[in-house]
C-alpha cells in the first residue's frame, strides 16, 4: 500500500484532467486530495486507491507554479517530501519542493510506457485514437444530452429542452397540457445541464405517488440513476447530512413536509437545480399566505440556482394560482399580484392582436392601435404590408413572421413560461368509444346492495368478495358478466395488439388467470409488485409482434411511465373516479406519433356505480371522445355530491345534493371551463413554447447527427477492447455479456448475466427490455472514459509492407491532446474540447502527418511481436528519445493557433449572447440580470482558464517498414 503524507503531490488516474494533487489528509481508510487546477476536492479509500505518485527524474523538465521551468540534477526525498535541484531557463541554480509543481503539469507516460517495453495491441492504439476523435466531436455537439434520450423526437420538447437547458440557472415553468410530455422535457434539461456541467447536483421533489413513477422514467429513458430518499434512506445514511452523499436525489414532498429536520438536512446540502411536480398543489394566495408545501418549496428555491416547476394546468388555478409558481420563480420580478395582473391586463389586447393575425391574416384597426402602443412606430410598416391585398403572399408572410417574432421577444411570461396545448400541436390520433353494458348478476346485486364503500360500487368484484362469504363460493370472475365478454372481444381482434387496464393488481393476476382458464388466451400481466425487470419482461413479450402475447392487463400502474402506441385498443375494465386518471390511462396508447385512430372499449355492469361513471365521463364531460383539460375543475367542484351519488348514499342534513342532474351540471360547466379555455388560449405564447419563431428544424439536425452504423462499428470494437462478448439478438439488437477475459472487473450497464441493446430508436420505443444505446449511454460514453484514463493502447509496435518505403525505417506516430483543466461549470470543453494533435515523424525528424492520414495509414499496418518489438525499442531507444521531442515540437507550434482559436470562441460565443440578452432585457423584464452577469464572469474566468491548456502526449505507436 502507497505511504501518503501531507503535502505530496499524486495524480488520478481516473480524473487526469484535475491536474495535481496535493495530500491534505488520510487515515486508517481513505486519503483527501484537493486539485488546486479545479478547486476540486476528492476522498478515495486507501484500498484499490486510483492514484499516482508524481516523481520526475534527473534530465526531466518540470514547471513550476510560478512558471518558470527547472531542469532537474538532482532528486532528495526528506520525510516523504520530495525536492528537486537544478538549472533553470537562466542557467541559475535552483530548488523546487514538489509543493512548488504547476498544477497543470504534463506527463509523458507513454514513452516511459514504450521505453520500458509495456507495449499495447496496434488495434488498441487505433480504438485510442478512434476514442479521442469521437469525443472530441461529443463536447462540441449542440445535441449533447437531447438526442440519446428513449423517447420520440418531438418539436416542441426539443425546442423547450434546448431553449431551456443552454441556460445558466434556469429558471422556469413548464405547463405542457396532459400528453405532452412535461416529464421528458424536464429529463432532457437535466440531462444536458448534467452532461455540458452547468449542474451537477439534482433534486426532484414529487407527490408521494409519483416518486416510483419517476424513478423508472429517468432510468429507462435518460439512464439518470438517482437515489430515492425516504425516512429509512436517512436513518441509515452515514454522514451527519445524508441528502450530501448522492448527487441525484429523488424524494416525496410529502416526506420533507413532514420532517423539519430532513427539511434543514436538504437546504444546508445545496443544489445546482430542483424539479418539482404537480406544482400546481402549492398552495399560496395574498390573504392566507403559503402553505406548509409552498413554503417549503420557496425555502429551496432561495437557495438553488435552477428550478423547473411541472404543471398541466395554469389557468385553471386563477390568476392568483399562476402568479404563485411565477413568484417562486422569481419574486422579484413578481412581489405584487395587483402589478402582475395590471402587467397582465396590458397584455390580453397584444395576445388578442396576435390571435386575430394569426385567425385571420389580417390586423384590425383596434389591434393596429394596440401593437403600436406596444412596439411604437416599428409595427407600422409591417401592418402597412399585412393588411394590403396588393403584397405577394411571400411579402404577407415574412412581414407576419417579423410581427410574430417581434412580438415573441416582447411577451410576457414568455421567457419563463412554457404552454403548448394539443390544440396547437399536431399529430394526435382520433379517439372512438363503444360502451358495452352488461347484466347485473344476481350475486353482485347482494353484494352491492346498501353498500356504501365508494370502492367496492365502482369495482363491483371487489364488493362481491367482501360481501358473499360462503365457503363454495365461485372466483368473482366465473361469476362477472365483462369476462365472457372480454373473450369475445379478444377473438375478433386476434390479430390486434390489446391493452386491459383496471384499477387493482390483484383484479389484474385474477383476470389473466380467467382468461387463460376459461379461453386459452395467454396474456402477459404488469402490476406493482413486480420488479423492474419482471414488468420489462412483461412488456417486452406484448411489445413482440411475431411470438409475443395479444394482450398485456394492466393494474393502474400500467397507465404511469410506459409507452404502449404500437397498440390501438385500449380496454378500460373498469374506470377510475378521477378524471386526470381516466386521460393518463387512455393517454398511454393516445401519444403523439400514434397512426391509428385509438379504439376505447368500456364494459360496465348496468345499475351500478359503474354505469353511472361511464354515462359522467361520456355525457358530462366528453372525456373518452377528447381530452377533458376542465376535467379536475369540474371533478373538484362536484366530488362529494359525485362519490354520494355514485355510492347511492343519501345526502346528509343540510345537503341538497341534486343526483338527477348531475350529468348534467357536469356537462354544462366542463363546456363553460373549457371555452374560458379556449378563449383564454395564448397563442403567442403556445408559439413560443413550440419553437415557431426559429426557423431551426431540430429533429432534422439532431437525425443529421444520428449515425447508428458508425456507433455499431466503434462499439463492436470498444466491447472487444475490455473482452465483453456480443452476439445478436434480432434485427438491430445485440446481447452484450461479460467475457472470459474481461479487462476490468465490472463494465458500466452491463449485468454479469448479459443485457439486450440495440442501436435503433424505433425498437426501443416499443421494446422497453433492451438498453437504447446512443453516442450518450454510459455503456459509451464510461466506457470511453476507462479507456481514455487508462494506459490502455498508448503504446504500440507494428510493421508496413511497402514498396515505396526503404526497409528497416523506424516511422513514430504520436499522438498529442491539447485541454484545459478548470471547473466544469465553466463549460469550456465547448470551446476546447480534448483536441488530438497527430504527427508522424520520420528518421530525418521531419512531420509526415499531414501527408499521410490515419485514415490512410491505419489500415496498411500489421502485427508485430511483443518480443520483438522490445528487443527493436531497446536497441532505438536513442533515436525513440530524439523522435519523440521531435514529435513534441511540431506538436507545439499548433498549440497557440488552437488556444487562440478556443479564446476567440469563447468570447465570440459570450459577446453575441449578452448582447442577445441585453436587447431582450430592454423590452421584456423577464431576463435577470445575474444571467447576463454569470456570463460576463464565465468569460473572464474561461479565458484565463483557457490561456493556460496544456498539451500532453496520449500515445505512440511505432512502425518499422520492410
Amino acid at each position: 500500500m502507497a505511504s501518503f503524507v501531507p503535502g505530496q503531490r499524486w495524480i488520478s488516474d481516473t480524473e487526469i484532467e484535475q491536474g495535481l494533487g496535493t495530500i491534505l489528509t488520510f487515515d486508517a481508510r481513505t486519503v483527501t486530495l484537493l486539485y488546486p487546477a479545479t478547486g476540486e476536492t476528492r476522498v478515495y479509500r486507501l484500498e484499490n486507491s486510483p492514484l499516482t505518485r508524481v516523481r520526475f527524474e534527473p534530465g526531466d523538465s518540470v514547471a513550476s507554479h510560478e512558471g518558470w521551468i527547472l531542469t532537474v540534477s538532482d532528486v532528495q526525498e526528506k520525510d516523504g517530501l520530495l525536492c528537486y535541484t537544478g538549472t533553470d531557463e537562466n542557467g541559475t541554480p535552483r530548488e523546487l519542493p514538489e509543493a512548488g509543481l504547476d498544477n497543470f503539469i504534463e506527463f509523458n507516460k507513454p514513452q516511459d510506457r514504450l521505453l520500458a517495453g509495456q507495449i499495447d495491441l496496434n488495434s488498441n492504439f487505433s480504438l485510442r485514437y478512434e476514442t479521442l476523435s469521437q469525443y472530441n466531436r461529443l463536447c462540441q455537439s449542440p445535441w449533447l444530452g437531447l438526442a440519446g434520450a428513449r423517447a420520440s423526437l418531438i418539436p416542441h420538447q426539443l425546442h423547450i429542452a434546448h431553449e431551456v437547458a443552454d441556460r445558466h440557472a434556469p429558471r422556469v415553468l413548464l405547463a405542457d397540457e396532459v400528453g405532452l410530455g412535461k416529464t421528458i422535457e424536464a429529463g432532457l434539461i437535466i440531462n444536458r445541464q448534467l452532461l455540458t456541467g452547468r449542474a451537477s447536483r439534482v433534486l426532484i421533489l414529487v407527490p408521494e405517488a409519483l416518486v416510483h413513477q419517476w424513478l423508472v422514467e429517468m432510468l429507462r429513458r435518460f439512464n439518470m440513476h438517482f437515489s430515492v430518499f425516504d425516512e429509512e434512506r436517512c436513518r441509515n445514511s452515514d454522514g451527519e447530512n445524508p441528502f450530501s452523499s448522492e448527487q441525484l436525489v429523488l424524494a416525496s414532498i410529502d416526506f420533507l413536509r413532514n420532517s423539519p429536520e430532513h427539511q434543514e438536512q436538504a437546504l444546508e446540502a445545496g443544489w445546482d437545480l430542483m424539479v418539482i411536480d404537480e406544482a400546481h398543489h402549492l398552495e399560496w394566495d395574498e390573504e392566507n399566505g403559503a402553505g406548509p408545501d409552498y413554503t417549503l418549496v420557496e425555502n429551496l428555491a432561495e437557495n438553488t440556482p435552477g428550478v423547473l416547476l411541472l404543471t398541466a394546468t395554469p389557468e385553471q388555478l386563477g390568476q392568483a394560482g399562476h402568479f404563485a409558481r411565477l413568484r417562486l420563480l422569481d419574486p422579484d420580478r413578481f412581489h405584487s399580484l395587483t402589478t402582475f395582473q395590471e402587467e397582465e391586463a396590458r397584455y390580453e389586447p397584444i395576445a388578442e392582436a396576435a390571435r386575430e393575425l394569426l385567425d385571420t391574416g389580417k390586423i384590425s384597426d383596434s389591434a393596429a392601435t394596440n401593437l403600436r402602443d406596444l412596439l411604437g412606430t416599428e409595427a407600422d410598416g409591417l401592418i402597412a404590408i399585412i393588411n394590403d391585398d396588393g403584397q405577394t403572399e411571400a411579402q404577407h408572410a415574412n412581414a407576419k413572421e417579423q410581427l410574430i417574432r417581434t412580438l415573441l421577444d416582447r411577451h410576457g411570461t414568455g421567457r419563463i413560461l412554457f404552454r403548448n396545448t394539443r390544440a396547437a400541436v399536431p399529430g394526435f390520433p382520433g379517439r372512438a368509444v363503444q360502451g358495452y353494458p352488461q347484466e347485473l348478476p344476481e350475486l353482485y346485486s347482494i353484494a352491492l346492495e346498501e353498500n356504501t364503500e365508494l370502492e367496492q360500487q365502482v369495482f363491483p368484484e371487489l364488493g362481491y368478495q367482501a360481501q358473499i362469504r360462503v365457503e363454495d363460493m365461485d372466483p368473482w370472475w366465473k361469476v362477472d358478466p365483462r369476462i365472457d365478454w372480454m373473450t369475445n372481444l379478444l377473438k375478433l381482434l386476434r390479430k390486434d395488439k390489446v391493452l386491459v387496464i383496471c384499477a387493482n393488481k390483484h383484479t389484474a393476476m385474477d383476470l389473466e388467470n380467467a382468461l387463460r382458464i376459461s379461453a386459452g388466451t395467454q396474456a402477459s400481466v404488469f402490476h406493482e409488485d413486480m420488479s423492474i425487470v419482471e414488468r420489462d419482461r412483461a412488456a417486452a413479450w406484448f411489445a413482440d409482434e411475431e411470438y409475443g402475447a395479444q394482450v398485456l392487463i394492466c393494474s393502474e400502474i400500467g397507465s404511469e411511465g410506459r409507452n404502449f402506441q404500437f397498440a390501438h385498443h385500449l380496454v378500460l375494465f373498469d374506470m377510475p373516479a378521477n378524471p386526470d386518471l381516466l386521460e393518463q390511462r387512455i393517454g398511454r396508447l393516445d401519444r403523439i406519433g400514434q397512426e391509428e385512430t385509438i379504439r376505447i372499449h368500456v364494459p360496465y355492469v348496468k345499475g351500478t356505480a359503474q354505469e353511472k361513471l361511464f354515462d359522467w365521463y361520456n355525457t358530462g364531460l366528453n372525456a373518452f371522445a377528447d381530452t377533458c383539460p376542465a376535467g379536475s375543475v369540474v371533478y373538484s367542484r362536484h366530488r362529494d355530491e359525485l362519490e354520494a351519488w355514485l355510492c347511492n348514499a343519501p345526502a346528509e342534513e343540510g345537503e341538497s345534493f341534486d343526483f338527477d342532474s348531475l350529468v348534467e351540471r357536469s356537462r354544462e360547466m366542463n363546456e363553460e371551463v373549457s371555452r374560458h379555455l379556449r378563449l383564454g388560449r395564448d397563442r403567442l405564447l403556445e408559439l413560443n413554447s413550440r419553437g415557431a419563431g426559429s426557423n431551426r428544424d431540430l429533429v432534422s439536425e439532431i437525425c443529421s447527427e444520428d449515425t447508428p452504423k458508425t456507433l455499431s462499428n466503434y462499439v463492436d470494437k470498444l466491447f472487444e477492447s475490455f473482452g465483453l462478448e456480443t452476439e445478436e439478438h434480432s434485427q438491430n439488437a445485440l446481447v452484450v455479456r461479460p467475457g472470459s477475459h474481461m479487462t476490468v472487473t465490472s463494465y458500466p450497464g452491463v449485468p454479469t448475466d448479459g443485457t439486450t441493446i440495440t442501436f435503433d430508436r424505433d425498437n426501443a420505443l416499443s421494446r422497453e427490455d433492451m438498453q437504447f444505446v446512443t453516442w450518450e449511454h454510459p455503456m459509451v460514453r464510461e466506457g470511453m472514459d476507462i479507456l481514455l484514463t487508462s494506459e490502455t493502447g498508448n503504446t504500440a509496435c507494428c510493421i508496413i509492407k511497402s514498396k515505396g518505403l526503404k526497409p528497416g525505417l523506424m516511422l513514430m506516430e504520436a499522438i498529442f491532446v491539447v485541454e484545459a483543466s478548470g471547473d466544469r461549470h465553466l463549460q469550456l470543453e465547448r470551446f476546447l474540447p480534448p483536441t488530438v494533435l497527430r504527427t508522424l515523424i520520420d528518421p530525418a525528424l521531419n512531420d509526415l502527418g499531414t501527408k499521410v492520414s490515419f485514415k490512410a495509414l491505419d489500415p496498411q499496418l500489421q502485427k508485430l511481436k511483443t518480443s520483438t518489438a522490445r528487443k527493436v525499442v531497446k536497441n532505438q531507444r536513442e533515436a525513440i528519445v530524439k523522435m519523440a521531442k521531435a514529435a513534441e515540437d511540431h506538436a507545439r507550434t499548433q498549440v497557440a493557433d488552437i488556444v487562440n482559436d478556443s479564446c476567440q470562441k469563447l468570447m465570440n460565443n459570450v459577446t453575441q449572447e449578452i448582447r442577445r440578452l441585453a436587447a431582450l432585457k430592454a423590452v421584456n423584464p423577464n431576463i435577470r440580470d445575474e444571467e447576463i452577469e454569470f456570463l460576463k464572469q464565465q468569460a473572464a474566468s474561461g479565458y484565463q482558464v483557457l490561456q493556460k491548456a496544456q498539451m500532453r502526449l496520449d500515445a505512440i505507436r511505432l512502425i518499422f517498414t520492410t
